[in-house]
């Protein structure tokens, strides 16, 4: 009687399926990492940015600015440049969300890139230029008053200069300046005011550098989302 042999059942190599998957999601990670870009990038500026005002809050040296805001100027300076922020994030969000359209191949519906890529069609070279000009413009005059809010804040420090100086000198009194007993008050009001006029100067001049490092990765990612939508209008119009 003939005795039958069990063949083996085919099995995958150990570690294969394991190692299939984590290279499935490493690669699922870097597409995400590099559609995501420009909000990576912001994640990380901002990031550092947070991090060394949190040390100067536990350094104590944030605590004069909050004492010197006699003209609430800091604190507008402070509310403006978040402003600015907000607008810059939602900026920074919708530019991504159009480049990887564009990326892939897809024409962003609603978008000034999508109209463009509409209004090209079949049409020749030189109106294709001129419409990319066109477009450059509408491009760039969606970010431009983020740049404007980043220069206000310098603006407005330079104002808290001038109101501290003021103060500073509204205090002194050139009669009275032989009168010991009034030199006193008169020292303690002109370091008031000297003190508003360093400290809003620094708030503004320092929120102006953060603010316009943000608008230029928003720059930057807008420049990508221009090249895409022109090389992909020229591809289509090659074919």
């Amino acid at each position: 009687m003939p005795q039958s042999v069990a063949t083996p059942a085919s099995t995958s190599p150990p570690g294969r399926s394991s190692l299939g998957r984590l290279s499935a999601l490493l690669v699922a990670s870097h597409d995400l990492a590099h559609r995501y870009l420009l909000v990576m990038r912001y994640t990380l500026v901002n990031g550092i940015a947070l991090a060394l005002v949190a040390a100067a809050g536990l350094q104590g040296w944030l605590d004069p600015l909050l004492a010197a805001d006699r003209t609430r100027l800091v604190g507008l300076i402070v509310l403006i440049f978040l402003l600015g922020n907000v607008w810059c994030v939602q900026r920074l969000v919708a530019t991504s969300r159009e480049l990887n359209a564009l990326k892939r191949g897809i024409r962003p519906a609603g978008t000034k890139t999508g109209e463009f890529l509409a209004l090209i069609e079949g049409r020749d070279a030189a109106t294709r230029a001129n419409m990319a000009a066109v477009l450059k413009v509408k491009l760039f005059s969606r970010i431009v008053p983020i740049r404007h809010v980043a220069n206000s804040l310098v603006i407005l420090g330079l104002i808290g200069t001038v109101l501290g100086f003021i103060i500073a000198l509204g205090g002194v009194d050139p009669e009275a300046a032989s009168d010991v007993s009034a030199v006193g008050p008169m020292i303690s009001t002109l370091i008031d005011g000297m003190s508003v006029a360093l400290h809003t100067t620094l708030v503004g001049s320092v929120l102006n550098v953060w603010l316009m490092v943000n608008y230029r990765l928003l720059e930057s990612g807008t420049i990508r989302v221009l090249t895409q939508a022109v090389e992909m209008g020229e591809r289509y119009a090659g074919t």
